[in-house]
């Protein structure tokens, strides 16, 4: 039996260890693969301008559906774990980073806790660094909680924000 898809997102604009954020979010997924977590498929990577400070530099996105036995807590808290190994310090909201791994949608269920797990994802909705990326790898997916199809979600969006968002390169599949 088949079950419900996981889907994570990639960001990065800052270089790490000496990479760059393509090759930062190449490695997180690698990182992932070594604790057991399975990268099912991954989108192309995509570039967006930083927010809300669009002089700092531009981002490179990616979002991948993954499989795994972990809760959604402990999903999260893995995440979290991954992205202090490349070197995220957790400071300022929306402040540039070497990597972020965001939760999106944990097999369509609705996940919260007083820790921060939120998920869907709050913002999902509202970001062109987000959903073009999952719609490459997953055309008919819905938001679980409002279930419009991610066409509508795109098609929604601010143009000038579809118009910064592009995408760089094919990625794994």
């Amino acid at each position: 039996m088949k079950t419900s898809p996981i889907y994570i997102a990639l960001g990065a604009n800052l270089p790490s260890a000496g990479r760059s954020p393509a090759q930062t979010l190449a490695l997180a997924l690698e990182a992932l693969e070594a604790r057991g977590i399975a990268v099912v498929a991954r989108s192309s990577d995509w570039h967006s301008p930083a927010w809300p400070d669009p002089s700092a530099p531009a981002y490179v996105n990616a979002v991948a559906e993954i499989a795994t036995d972990l809760s959604p807590r402990a999903l999260l808290d893995l995440l979290h774990a991954v992205e202090a190994e490349f070197g995220r310090v957790r400071h300022i909201r929306w402040e540039s980073r070497v990597l972020d791994l965001d939760l999106l949608d944990y097999r369509g269920g609705r996940f919260t806790d007083e820790a921060g797990l939120d998920v869907p994802h709050p913002r999902l909705a509202d970001r062109a660094f987000v959903l073009l990326p999952l719609a490459e790898i997953a055309p008919h997916w819905c938001q679980p909680e409002n279930p419009r199809p991610i066409a509508e979600m795109i098609a929604a969006l601010p143009p000038e924000d579809l118009a910064a968002t592009r995408k760089l390169h094919t990625g794994l599949r």
